[in-house]
């Protein structure tokens, strides 16, 4: 059967646990088909770039599945219907990915590293390409005092 890992959003005034119960719902729609869920994480609760159907904020959960096309056809057909799920992404893979995933992986999220772009300009804040001369209080006086 197909591989494919499946992400959807659930809408920020949910509670985990309706979260927890809208995975479990549509799960088992996946095993109703015939299909399984081989590993199931919930992201928590993100905010968003841009809003989405007045919500800053929403739930994000990873499901790992090994199901036929037309189960993961009616998980999408479903969350469509329902009013907490704002936005869904299947994708198709040539193999799962074991263990934790990018988004839990605490190391990697923490560790961002030295900045290396920031800091190494010398103060110079744009393209004036060198430093700012001294102002003097008399150089707005000599352009004004004409003979």
């Amino acid at each position: 059967m197909p591989l494919y890992e499946h992400v959807y959003m659930a809408r920020q005034d949910l509670s985990v646990q309706q979260v927890e119960e809208l995975t479990a719902k549509l799960s088992a729609v996946i095993t109703d088909a015939g299909g399984k869920i081989t590993k199931t994480e919930y992201w928590g609760l993100k905010s968003l770039s841009y809003r989405i159907a007045k919500n800053r904020k929403a739930h994000l959960t990873l499901l790992n599945v090994d199901a036929p096309s037309a189960a993961l056809t009616e998980v999408e057909r479903q969350e469509r219907l329902s009013e907490d799920c704002l936005r869904y992404l299947t994708i198709r893979v040539e193999e799962l990915e074991e263990g934790p995933s990018a988004m839990m992986r605490k190391s990697d999220r923490d560790d961002r590293g030295d900045r290396g772009d920031r800091g190494d300009r010398g103060g110079d804040r744009g393209g004036r390409g060198g430093e700012r001369r001294p102002r003097r209080d008399d150089d707005s006086q000599d352009a004004s005092v004409e003979d």
